[in-house]
């Protein structure tokens, strides 16, 4: 059985005055607040919203 592949993600700049869908991309992603780090699974679709908004987040592998 392998292992799934996971990211932490850091929310460091604040969603307030952001385009309503970078801010459902953070949401999605399980971030609430300024320096909160979730751990999210490495798909695509994670992959997708991380680099919709990249510019707000710090990733590193898991």
């Amino acid at each position: 059985m392998a292992k799934i592949k996971e990211v932490k993600v850091t929310l460091v700049k604040s969603k307030h005055g952001r385009l309503k869908n970078h801010k459902a991309c953070v949401a999605g992603l399980g971030l609430r607040k300024i320096h909160q780090t979730v751990t999210v699974a490495d798909t695509p679709e994670n992959r997708g919203m991380i680099n919709r908004v990249s510019y707000l987040l710090s990733v590193e592998e898991a």
